[in-house]
């Protein structure tokens, strides 16, 4: 059974195995990561027993603009939702937020576009607008 936890405490052997089990770089770099994670402002991750396999973190200014930078899961539990639902507890913290943009690349349009992001013209920085409403225009996501 999968249990989410809202925490920012991990070990670093948690952090370097879940990060290198996807191919992260950063994974070599657990002390960096670690730091990273207990100065962020949100972070929820995912637990399977007492193994970390899965994590989302979100930075915020507390009213008006969010950005998630980092949501990966385990490669030995993929393709059980896990991330999906990562995303939306940390989407449900946001739902009153002006703007939540999304650091990615393509490989991950399809998933980020399920759940409601929108591509912008500069590159793929994908923005939902509170309570998933989503307003775009030539220059990217502005509300209208």
């Amino acid at each position: 059974m999968i249990e989410y936890k809202i925490t920012k405490s991990f070990t670093e052997n948690e952090i370097k195995e879940l990060f290198c089990s996807v191919d992260w770089f950063s994974g070599n770099f657990p002390d960096k990561i670690s730091l990273a994670f207990s100065n962020s402002n949100r972070v929820i991750s995912a637990w399977e027993k007492e193994k970390l396999i899965g994590i989302i973190r979100g930075l915020d200014d507390g009213v008006w603009q969010a950005t998630i930078d980092c949501l990966l899961v385990h490669s030995n539990y993929q393709k059980r939702g896990i991330a999906s639902t990562l995303l939306k507890m940390l989407l449900a913290d946001y739902k009153d937020f002006l703007y939540v943009d999304i650091i990615t690349d393509k490989n991950n349009e399809t998933f980020y576009t399920k759940h409601g992001f929108k591509e912008t013209p500069e590159e793929f920085r994908c923005k939902l607008r509170g309570n998933g409403r989503v307003y775009e225009t030539k220059g990217g996501c502005n509300p209208i």
